[in-house]
């Protein structure tokens, strides 16, 4: 199957995300569908606590579908559950609590999209996307 850029959530396609030849983002996304858990505020400043599905994720933020809208610019902390592990020196340290801002909201079929920055970023700035080669003009 051919990926054609588009998002299919809950059997249905929603809209052309990304057009891969301009795609100037940071860090390239995975397109896999993590359960979170999404804390945040409405604008009243009431706690909110919501089960939702984050769709793609890179190492600078992720599409998360939940079921409440969030005002934009607000302040989020995804939980990623996992089982708990015994303790053991051998194993990397996994981030599981992201703090994010949501720059972008939209909404499709009883689902709001978000669109999330996270604070930090899941790699050290060395691990970036290297730099597209651009064409040099000539004064000539």
């Amino acid at each position: 199957m051919r990926d054609t850029g588009y998002l299919a959530f809950k059997g249905v396609v929603l809209k052309r995300l990304v057009d891969f030849e301009n795609d100037r983002r940071q860090w390239p996304r995975l397109p896999i569908a993590i359960p979170v858990f999404v804390r945040s505020r409405d604008e009243k400043g009431k706690d909110l606590l919501e089960f939702a599905t984050a769709l793609n994720i890179s190492a600078g933020g992720a599409l998360v579908a939940v079921r409440r809208s969030l005002p934009l610019s607000a302040q989020v902390l995804l939980e990623i559950p996992s089982a708990p592990l015994a303790a053991a020196s051998s194993l990397p340290k996994a981030a599981r609590n992201l703090r994010a801002r949501a720059l972008w909201v939209t909404h499709a079929d009883g689902y709001h999209l978000v669109g999330l920055k996270f604070s930090h970023p899941l790699v050290a700035q060395s691990a970036r996307r290297p730099a597209r080669s651009r064409k040099v003009a000539s004064v000539l």
